[in-house]
């Protein structure tokens, strides 16, 4: 090949590159704008542990009595103790469990919210007419089970 024809070496990843350094520095405003973002489940709840542990210790100076003060903070330690390990060895876990609490919030907010539109509208309404959940037996209608 002639110098004229050669091409500088590309990088084979430059778009992939690019998009790194982009989302990089997105991130670093995003930080500085809005602070740091949350953790994960799983380093969430070893601050709050950590927290807890802390109120828990600066209470126990309150406490009377050095058993009562030993009690609390070996109680503590137990708790971290048992806690961590579990932490460590599946922080996926503790995502998921948020996941799955947040879908439960929804269920439930839904099911809330059907609840007090047909609490609000009243029994005259054409939506509790055709209901089939708001249809059942009169209150001195005899229901066979056999």
């Amino acid at each position: 090949m002639s110098d004229a024809t050669e091409r500088p070496a590309v990088d084979d990843d430059a778009w992939a590159t690019a998009c790194e350094e982009d989302l990089q520095e997105e991130r670093a405003r995003r930080r500085a704008q809005y602070g740091p973002q949350p953790g994960s489940a799983a380093e969430e709840l070893k601050k709050l542990l950590d927290a807890v542990a802390d109120k828990v210790s600066a209470f126990q100076t309150s406490l009377p009595g050095m058993a009562a003060q030993s009690a609390v903070q070996q109680l503590v330690g137990q708790a971290k103790a048992a806690v961590e390990p579990v932490i460590e060895r599946n922080p996926q876990v503790f995502d998921h469990l948020a996941a799955a609490g947040n879908e439960l919030l929804a269920a439930y907010r839904s099911a809330v919210e059907g609840h007090e539109r047909r609490w609000t509208q009243g029994p005259n309404t054409a939506e509790d007419a055709t209901d089939p959940r708001d249809e059942g037996p009169a209150a001195s209608e005899h229901i066979d089970l056999d």
